[in-house]
């Protein structure tokens, strides 16, 4: 594998897992929970653990080689992010306290705004989806560590995995409980101290494997096999099911094995999919943060003209708001996020000679 070339295969997967958690939560929705023997209700949980060790992968491939230990080489990365994850977060938190019909008082809103909820409150997040962005954001600060200590000091960093998989078992046999439903235990199971192993899995796999061979063969047996025991491994009830005990375990180790599988096929796919899923992964963070937006004003436009034309039927509401989330995501990526991505790097070559 070439440094820096593009995993178009990973843009794929990303964009794949967007689109079924926005699916997912239209439906949830307006149909009600799904349980955990159904095929959305394990999307909506482990979709966003295939972003969490995506996250871990991509930012090993792309910072590990040309990171340098030293305060210039993580201050250009951090500055990156912060125009990477911030302006379109601002945005959606803007437009969520807008909607909202009780307002956040100011100390959640100084969390969310600074990105310290991902820290001091996680469970205090502002608008749908966005625990995870504050996951996210802890991440990076465990990025740098991870770095360090697998450059400079392998034991450690060893000595750290270990204890972060232990964390892993913490949570999912003695801090997440199968009496209760998951609801009741939200701000247990987005504590980022509960995620932040599916991170580092991510950064496990690129350091393992980076320029390892495996055969297409091997690789595509084991995404058959990862996609046929997520849909059938056997798990029912609440989705805390998913999440707690030996299940917890199998849900990951099927993340890992998707993604490793994903990751070393590297295909990309003939042109007219390729260029939708390319779009659709590109799109995934806007795609992610704005369809329950979306959703809001088309319920708003369709009630408008239900009640004055006819009514119109839920699945064509939640049609229009996919589509919709669709166009506009991608194109709040190229002139949004990419406008912001620039300012990133300008800002992070303008800063860099005065260090």
């Amino acid at each position: 594998m070439k440094e820096n070339k593009r995993l178009y295969a990973l843009d794929y997967l990303r964009g794949l897992a967007a689109l079924g958690i926005m699916i997912y939560h239209y439906l949830s929705w307006e149909y009600g929970t799904f349980e955990a023997d159904t095929f959305l209700g394990r999307i909506g949980i482990y979709g966003v653990a295939v972003f969490y060790v995506l996250s871990g992968l991509t930012l090993y491939h792309v910072y590990f080689h040309k990171m340098k230990l030293n305060f210039g080489s993580f201050s250009d990365f951090y500055i990156k992010r912060i125009f990477r994850i911030f302006p379109l977060l601002w945005l959606v938190m803007l437009i969520t306290i807008y909607l909202a019909e009780h307002k956040p008082d100011g100390y959640r809103i100084f969390l969310n705004f600074t990105g310290l909820f991902g820290v001091l409150g996680w469970e205090k997040y502002i608008g749908v989806g966005v625990w995870s962005i504050g996951n996210e954001l802890v991440f990076y600060l465990f990025f740098a560590v991870f770095i360090v200590l697998s450059k400079k000091q392998k034991g450690l960093f060893y000595i750290l995995s270990a204890a972060i998989l232990l964390l892993h078992f913490y949570f999912a046999f003695y801090m997440l409980q199968e009496e209760a439903t998951l609801s009741r235990q939200w701000a247990t199971y987005v504590n980022p101290l509960n995620q932040v192993f599916l991170f580092l899995a991510g950064y496990l796999i690129g350091w393992w494997w980076e320029g390892r061979e495996v055969s297409l063969y091997l690789s595509f047996t084991l995404l058959v096999l990862a996609v046929t025991a997520f849909i059938f491994y056997p798990v029912e009830g609440d989705q805390i099911m998913l999440v707690t005990n030996a299940n917890r375990l199998v849900f990951t180790g099927i993340c890992l094995l998707l993604c490793f599988a994903i990751y070393k096929t590297n295909f990309t796919l003939p042109q007219f999919l390729h260029r939708k899923l390319r779009m659709l992964g590109e799109a995934s963070y806007s795609v992610y943060l704005l369809h329950p937006i979306v959703l809001h004003y088309v319920k708003l436009g369709y009630a408008a003209l239900g009640a004055q034309y006819m009514a119109f039927s839920l699945p064509a509401q939640l049609y229009t708001s996919a589509l919709l989330t669709l166009l506009i995501s991608y194109q709040v990526y190229i002139r949004f996020e990419k406008l912001f991505m620039r300012a990133g790097k300008s800002a992070a070559d303008i800063y860099r000679p005065a260090v």
